[in-house]
């Protein structure tokens, strides 16, 4: 998988999981966040967790989740 372009099917799956963090916080790009993070280490951020995740993904599972969330 390339940074530049993500995988479509991937970028629904994560922008779907998303909403699962809902419960928590009602926050579409931290929960985004927390979902790419998780597919690409393999876990969840702790509170001390600095490490990147691809932005590329990061914005397309964004942008996925807001395509999502404007449906009817």
């Amino acid at each position: 998988m390339s940074d530049s372009s993500p995988d479509p099917t991937l970028t629904r799956r994560l922008a779907e999981e998303s909403r699962s963090f809902d419960a928590t916080a009602a926050d579409a790009e931290r929960n985004c966040w927390m979902v790419v993070h998780r597919h690409v280490h393999g876990v969840l951020p702790s509170e001390y967790d600095i490490r990147d995740v691809p932005e590329a993904l990061y914005l397309a599972v964004l942008g996925e989740r807001r395509a999502l969330d404007a449906l009817p």
